[in-house]
């Protein structure tokens, strides 16, 4: 298996006709009579927050029964002809900030983390057909870990930069109690036991996500990478990150574009407009660079 891995988006899940995250929100405000709240301009995480506030202050719903709801209506998301192709490719891992399991191509048994987390996921994970599927925000099989609003998005930073910076704080002995960069710094203890290790070994590729800037946790751990390579001048961060947009996008996305060049993401633009054949470009450019036949 070669030194890379892939983070995947939602955006793959959008080539079949099915349910998408506005029609999902349309129909939760139906379901609990809160169909006057305006989607409007607002982030996800906070939207999210004012839909259950709205739910709860009526006694109409609780967070785990909203959040059994939506890994329902995820659940029904079939795979595709890109989730094939992605699984084909000679990586042992794939993350993905998706919560059901059409990456995989069927339903995972068993969680097979060295730490069974209920709500966070900084080691969560899932062992299929010899490929590990890190599932960085949650999944399906756990609502209770499905991140969605910004107290799981604060709580989830927490957590990782727990992991990164100060040392896990977590009882079991079957993790290493040291912080990551500690760790990386002495070169010692890196087995690979979290997604966040990845950041910081492998050469990773992104594509199928926007990384909107509500992405709070994923736009820290490209901030803390980059400033502990260029500013405390850390030899042992040597791998590369990709990130790949349809190039139509790259205008009207200059401001994301140029914070993801300074925090030492090569960004990628392919000239395809048509999605199946968008992603299979990019699948082409990631094996180009890894010299994958």
């Amino acid at each position: 298996m070669n030194n890379y891995t892939v983070l995947i988006g939602n955006d793959i899940n959008n080539l079949n006709p099915g349910i998408s995250w506005s029609d999902l929100l349309t129909t939760i405000k139906n379901k609990y009579n809160i169909s006057p709240l305006e989607n409007g301009k607002k982030p996800f995480p906070m939207l999210y927050e004012e839909i259950f506030l709205h739910a709860i202050k009526q006694d109409l719903i609780s967070e785990k029964e909203l959040k059994m709801y939506i890994a329902d209506n995820l659940s029904l998301i079939k795979p595709n002809e890109i989730h094939h192709l992605i699984r084909e490719l000679p990586c042992k891992n794939i993350i993905t900030t998706n919560y059901e399991f059409s990456l995989e191509g069927l339903k995972p048994e068993r969680n097979s983390s060295v730490i069974k987390e209920t709500t966070y996921s900084v080691f969560r994970q899932y062992e299929v057909q010899q490929k590990t599927y890190w599932h960085i925000h949650g999944d399906c099989h756990n609502p209770s870990s499905i991140n969605l609003g910004y107290e799981h998005y604060c709580g989830q930073l927490q957590k990782m930069r727990d992991y990164v910076v100060n040392g896990p704080n977590y009882t079991s002995d079957k993790i290493y109690k040291s912080s990551l960069i500690k760790r990386l710094s002495q070169k010692k203890h890196l087995k690979l036991q979290s997604w966040i290790d990845l950041f910081f070994t492998h050469d990773i590729h992104i594509f199928g996500l926007s990384l909107d800037f509500v992405e709070i946790d994923l736009w820290w751990i490209l901030t803390y990478r980059a400033r502990n390579k260029f500013y405390k001048k850390s030899g042992f961060i040597t791998n590369r990150l990709f990130y790949y947009t349809p190039e139509k996008y790259i205008k009207e996305a200059k401001d994301k574009i140029q914070l993801l060049i300074a925090n030492d993401v090569e960004v990628i633009a392919i000239k395809e407009k048509d999605k199946a054949k968008y992603y299979k470009a990019v699948i082409t450019e990631i094996k180009a660079r890894h010299n994958i036949g």
